[in-house]
This record gives structure tokens, C-alpha cells and sequence, in this order.
């Protein structure tokens, strides 16, 4: 029997995240034998309360990595941000137990927001989110350990993850320009229920500074560590003709 050698990406998702499946899909569409596989776990605020923090713990996330390996998957993404107020080694431990579980290399949001940062070279990078004053600080402070502290930064003092997903493009575009404005290179659209990929390609052309979308970096990252080429994706973005730094 011949077997189509599809290549296939995993990515963990929030439970009321709406966009980033199809914001993935529309990116792999025409990219020839890449295909995107979604697991969900239950995610529904964004806060610093316990009960919303705990949402993130890796005994809700790693079965949903398992579910992905039963379709054998090349590579598997937690695909959200929570580590950019939870602290960045959570995710590195994260990928460390996917990888021990399903024998796949892993990422997530926030590693590939940092690689791609360290990638392009960015210097004074905005942060552009729908959150809370208390967690965009939070982030700041986080990211600043990393040695990515933010330039500058606008947020829309959300808390409800559905909501996220009902920001509009302009809104989004708008922070973008806001933060180049101030001087980032970089603008980071953190947040993968945020519909931003689809303007990074214009607004790169338009302000000359990096657009760095959380869904496309991820599914940039993801992709590379599958083996995949990242330049099939070149009309996203500047990140999809730079590799990551392996560290």
C-alpha cells in the first residue's frame, strides 16, 4: 500500500479560542502536503486569580499532546501564550514532558514569539494584547528576564478569552502602528485568539518594523521543527524567511 507522505502539525489549543484553527488552515491552504491537527483543553479567562492560573497546568495540557500523537503528528505546539505571565520555563518543562510522552519535538507560543524576536535581531519590541493592565505587566516583567524587555506596549484590559476572538483587524492594526510609533522594530501580537497574521505581510510593507502574530509564529516554529519549509509561507511575513536560533 503507497502512504501519502503528509506531513502533520499538532497544535494544543485553548477550549474558547476561535481563531487560531482558522487562521492555521488559511495559512497551510495551497501549501502542498501540510496539514494541521487541533487538540483542545479547557481554557475560558485570562487573569492572575488561582483559578484562572490554574487552567494551565501541564495535567490538562500533556493528555491533549497525547490525543495528537494517536494521529502521529511531527511536531506538536502548545499553542497559547500562558507562559508569558506564568513564567518561561513552564513551557520549556512543558515541551520537555511532550517530548518524553509522544517522542515528537515540541513548542509553544511564547518560545516561538521569543525565538522569532531573537531571530529577526529585534531590539525594542512592542507588545500588543487584548489583556489586563495586571497581566501585561506581569508580561513585561517576564519577558524582561529573557532579556526581551518591551519598548512599548498597548492592551485592550480584557479578560474574557471568547472576547479576544471578536477584536477586529483595525483594532489590532491600530496597537500595531501605535507601538511602531514609539520606536519598536518589532510589534508582537500576543495572543493566539487575536486575528492578527493576516495584516503582519502589509504592515511590514507599511511601517518597516516586524510583525510578529502569535498563530503564524507558532505555526513558523512548529513547522520547522516538523522539518518543514518555512519559506512556503513567505507571503505571511519577514519571519518565514528567517530559521530560528537553536539554542
Amino acid at each position: 500500500m503507497a502512504i501519502w507522505p503528509y506531513m502533520r502539525l499538532g497544535m494544543i489549543t485553548p477550549s474558547s479560542n476561535s481563531v487560531l484553527e482558522p487562521v492555521t488552515s488559511a495559512m497551510l491552504h495551497g501549501v502542498a502536503d501540510v496539514t494541521a491537527h487541533f487538540s483542545r483543553f479547557r481554557v475560558t479567562e485570562i487573569a492572575l486569580d488561582a483559578a484562572a492560573l490554574s487552567q494551565f497546568d501541564a495535567s490538562a495540557m500533556l493528555p491533549a499532546a497525547d490525543l495528537l500523537a494517536d494521529a502521529k503528528v511531527d511536531a506538536i505546539a502548545w499553542n497559547g501564550t500562558s507562559a508569558s505571565w506564568l513564567g518561561i520555563d513552564r513551557d520549556r518543562s512543558l515541551c520537555e514532558a511532550i517530548t518524553a510522552r509522544t517522542g515528537k519535538p515540541a513548542t509553544t507560543s511564547t518560545l516561538a514569539c521569543i525565538d522569532a524576536a531573537r531571530a529577526l535581531g529585534s531590539k525594542r519590541v512592542g507588545l500588543v494584547s487584548p489583556y489586563t493592565d495586571d497581566v501585561q505587566r506581569r508580561i513585561a516583567d517576564v519577558w524582561a528576564t529573557e532579556g526581551i524587555a518591551p519598548h512599548a506596549e498597548r492592551h485592550l484590559g480584557l479578560r474574557d478569552n471568547f472576547s479576544f476572538g471578536q477584536v477586529t483587524p483595525a483594532a489590532i492594526a491600530d496597537m500595531i502602528r501605535a507601538v511602531a510609533a514609539e520606536g519598536a522594530d518589532a510589534a508582537i501580537v500576543l495572543c493566539t485568539n487575536l486575528d492578527g497574521a493576516a495584516l503582519a505581510a502589509s504592515l511590514e510593507r507599511e511601517l518597516n518594523v516586524a510583525v510578529l502574530d502569535s498563530v503564524a509564529v507558532t505555526l513558523w516554529r512548529t513547522l520547522e521543527l516538523a522539518g518543514g519549509d518555512i519559506a512556503a509561507l513567505a507571503q505571511w511575513g519577514r519571519i518565514f524567511q528567517t530559521s530560528a536560533i537553536i539554542k
